[in-house]
């Protein structure tokens, strides 16, 4: 169970700031939040050591750096056999073309994010991850066309 950290309404604000451009000046940040710079510095110190904030990270476009097929993959397996299920997980994380997962509710089972240079790639990975693993009952994909709304960290904050 995760263990919830207390906030108070600077921490939101700052969060908020840090999820659009962690690269922005303290002062800046300051002046926009309403502390000094220091208090902003010595929250964010804190954030970090608490795991509120996991990383700083760039977000590259990955359409500007090389050719590739999204697909987004409903899993669904035989059975809810704990050791099938952790064992198809692991296979998940160690895969290079899965981008993201998740562990759903409903019919499906599994929600995967897979990107590829190649419907070959897309074939190989299917014929490794998917339709050689005997706990796997059925899989459907959906090639993504164009993103509508990509990932935008402004979007991702919880207001409050």
């Amino acid at each position: 169970m995760t263990n919830f950290v207390d906030l108070d309404g600077f921490d939101h604000r700052l969060l908020a700031r840090v999820r659009r451009n962690n690269l922005e000046p303290a002062r800046v940040t300051a002046e926009a939040v309403g502390l000094s710079e220091s208090a902003v510095l010595r929250r964010l110190r804190r954030l970090r050591a608490e795991g509120v904030i996991k990383a700083d990270v760039a977000i590259v476009d990955p359409a500007r750096v090389e050719p590739r097929i999204v697909i987004h993959v409903q899993v669904e397996m035989m059975g809810q056999d704990r050791p099938a299920m952790d064992a198809f997980k692991r296979a998940l994380v160690a895969s290079p073309e899965v981008q993201a997962a998740w562990d759903v509710t409903g019919e499906t089972d599994f929600l995967i994010t897979v990107a590829v240079r190649s419907m070959a790639d897309y074939e190989a990975f299917c014929l490794r991850e998917l339709t050689t693993t005997a706990h796997v009952r059925a899989f459907q994909s959906m090639i993504v066309i164009r993103e509508v709304v990509g990932f935008d960290p402004a979007r991702a904050v919880l207001s409050r």
